[in-house]
């Protein structure tokens, strides 16, 4: 046991389940900042991602199978990162680390974005690989347009951040959710971060952090590059 207290102190013991491209980097960034970490996957050979003495377990097998799970140290881990390229087999190994294992800080990658809502009311953060991966790659394409800084698991609901149009300088900032039933999350005012509209009026240079359902953004962006007298049922919007 003394053995055991000296890992915990230099931090918390982490399974990932999967040693790919994802969770070979997630298991030597853990072991970098002093976590103890068990990696799990059925092929053998994935473990050549790691370097020799990498400072991590090796454990072959399948990360729902409770034997392999002991073996990795589920007993008393602190969180379970499930990354193969399975959504089952991940949703599985995320259950049981839960339901079984009572490990508290669990999440799951998955890529059909559809079973993410299902997933997530049974109490399992999941990662959706394809809303992350096609955010990033329309951040690359137009970078002036909507950048998602992050989106729940359904990739529904996302905040996004804007640089404030000219046009929306001395306007404010509350007819902006209106018009759009977007929600003003903050607001970046030279270096300054503010919270919420609020009475806040627009100002150059200012950025803004808003949450907005994936339906609405185009609404967004169409409110925010348009002038006054241009948007759809208002002659003008609130100074």
């Amino acid at each position: 046991m003394s053995a055991l207290r000296a890992v915990f102190d230099r931090g918390v013991h982490v399974i990932v389940v999967g040693c790919g491209r994802v969770g070979s980097r997630i298991a030597l960034e853990l072991v970098h900042d002093g976590h103890t970490v068990a990696v799990i996957d059925r092929n053998e050979a994935a473990f050549h991602r790691l370097p020799e003495g990498w400072g991590g377990l090796n454990v072959v097998g399948a990360g729902f199978d409770r034997d392999r799970l002991e073996e990795a140290g589920a007993g008393h881990a602190a969180a379970l990162a499930a990354v193969t390229s399975g959504d089952n087999s991940n949703i599985l190994c995320a259950r049981i680390a839960r339901e079984t294992y009572e490990i508290p800080a669990v999440v799951a990658r998955i890529y059909d974005p559809r079973r993410a809502e299902i997933y997530q009311r049974l109490g399992i953060p999941t990662v959706a690989t394809v809303t992350w991966t096609s955010d990033q790659v329309l951040r690359k394409l137009f970078p002036e347009h909507t950048v998602a800084e992050w989106a729940d698991p359904t990739g529904r609901v996302r905040l996004v951040q804007r640089a404030l149009p000219n046009s929306w300088c001395g306007r404010k900032l509350s007819a902006l959710e209106a018009e759009t039933g977007a929600r003003l999350v903050s607001v970046m005012r030279s270096g300054v971060p503010y919270l919420g509209a609020d009475d806040l009026v627009g100002q150059e240079g200012d950025v803004l952090y808003l949450a907005v359902t994936f339906a609405a953004r185009s609404r967004l962006d169409e409110v925010l590059e348009a002038k006054p007298d241009e948007i759809p049922g208002r002659k003008a919007l609130g100074r």
